[in-house]
């Protein structure tokens, strides 16, 4: 009897080096403009300075967010989840529409990738150049270049450390630490944390992130239809493929099969091959087999953005953007707009003042002089305005209730102060009796918070 051999099944695939090409053209352009837009912003907005301090800075130490004008305190945390879901169902929107083109064009594994690969053709030189360097034994030209190439690599990705950390400790405070050498280790290990992780992600893993570790590329599919444009192959103009020129009347298709949309592609897949999770949508191999298609003298949009049924109907460009305004894209836009619409009327209507009313529990009542009894409360007051104010203490609910000691109190601009409050009564019955802290702003009367609590008389 035979016995079928053992088979070794290996669950991962040794990593091959991709070499991709530099490309010219429209999404090239539109893809550095997303690599410098989201550079400048976040390079540049720890420096930005606002009322004095820095404009964007998340201060866990004393637990406050500074988002321009606006001040968040951890009360505040329901505005970060509202942020949090209208970037996931923005993320929804774009997808349905127009595919991974977030991945392609904005995510920072692309740009930092694009930042390292440019670094990369500057020092060691153009796609050949670099398979031959790679293949050559190492020789002086090969350490020097090599050597520089990390070390501008590591010097972008510890800046990036440096200004990632500077959104949470204030970056000129940073500055005299880190010239100073006096860099606290919590902040100096997540410098070169993050500074390590751009380096690893964009320097050496690259494609694999997009391939094995981004959740995104395998759950896209669910939000893809038939008429979400995605970077497609007309195979219907393409094949039968040869390469070489193209005579009249031969039967071939208008691919020359000359590579070019392989050798740019950033993932290393092969478009012709239809949609793959690989692909992130950065249409590099678009701009590539235009191209090609220049100089053979053929129509561009061999490889181009267009939808399932585009392709298969033969749609043009009036016909593909007649689909966008689907029920999924409206439903989408719908519940974005709606979220927007709710969390900038939240913002708008926020009160500039919390008050949280905490009784002494020390002590549950007690008489002192003239038989009048008297309970002690600490009033947490926070202002979250930029500019300092005076409050008003009043107390009403019972009769001849009254605050004693003080009826006014200042804070300043974003911070934060507990306050002793002493509230006396008389001739009320024993037991609990509800009253109510009202604090308003001397100068507004608008900015006022009223909260309740419990007064108790001995019986």
């Amino acid at each position: 009897m035979n016995v079928p051999k053992e088979a070794v099944v290996r669950m991962y695939a040794a990593r091959e080096e991709i070499y991709p090409r530099e490309t010219e053209g429209r999404y090239a352009t539109l893809r550095w403009a997303g690599v410098w837009l989201t550079q400048i912003v976040f390079y540049g907005l720890p420096w930005l300075q606002w009322n004095g301090r820095q404009a964007v800075l998340f201060d866990l130490g004393a637990r406050k967010f500074h988002l321009f004008g606006l001040v968040l305190w951890p009360q505040d945390f329901i505005y970060l989840a509202g942020l949090l879901i209208i970037c996931a169902y923005g993320l929804f929107l774009v997808t349905a529409v127009a595919g991974r083109v977030w991945c392609g064009f904005a995510c920072p594994q692309t740009v930092y990738t694009e930042l390292f690969l440019w670094i990369e053709r500057k020092i060691e030189g153009a796609r050949s150049a670099r398979i031959r360097l790679d293949r050559q034994p190492w020789t002086v030209e090969k350490i020097w270049k090599k050597g520089a190439k990390h070390a501008a690599w590591l010097a972008v990705a510890l800046w990036t450390g440096f200004t990632f950390v500077g959104y949470f400790t204030p970056v000129h405070t940073l500055v005299h630490e880190v010239a100073s050498f006096s860099l606290g280790a919590w902040e100096g290990f997540w410098v070169l944390f993050y500074g390590f992780a751009t380096y690893g992600n964009a320097g050496w893993m690259r494609e694999q992130v997009c391939k094995y570790m981004c959740p995104y590329a395998r759950f896209q599919s669910a939000m893809f239809d038939k008429d979400t444009l995605v970077v497609t192959y007309d195979r219907k103009r393409g094949e039968p493929r040869r390469p070489g020129a193209r005579v009249a009347g031969d039967k071939l298709g208008d691919c020359i099969d000359c590579t070019m949309c392989v050798q740019v592609c950033p993932t290393g897949i092969d478009i012709r091959q239809g949609l793959q999770y690989e692909c992130i949508g950065c249409a590099a191999c678009v701009d590539a087999c235009n191209g090609v298609m220049d100089k053979v003298d053929k129509p561009r949009g061999l490889i181009r953005y267009a939808t399932e049924n585009a392709l298969a109907h033969g749609w043009g460009t009036q016909e593909v953007k007649r689909r966008l305004l689907r029920p999924k894209v409206l439903g989408y836009t719908a519940v974005l707009g709606l979220l927007i619409l709710a969390m900038s009327t939240s913002l708008a209507l926020r009160t500039p003042l919390k008050v949280d009313v905490i009784r002494d529990r020390g002590s549950m009542g007690r008489e002192v002089e003239d038989g009048q009894i008297e309970n002690v409360y600490r009033l947490q007051l926070m202002n979250t305005g930029e500019g300092a104010r005076a409050y008003r203490l009043r107390v009403e609910g019972m009769p001849g209730a009254r605050i004693v000691d003080r009826d006014v109190v200042a804070l300043d601009g974003a911070s934060a102060r507990a306050v002793p409050v002493r509230v006396r009564a008389e001739g009320a019955e024993g037991g609990s009796h509800r009253i109510a802290f009202t604090v308003t702003a001397v100068d507004d009367p608008a900015v006022a918070v009223r909260e309740e609590a419990a007064f108790i008389v001995p019986r």
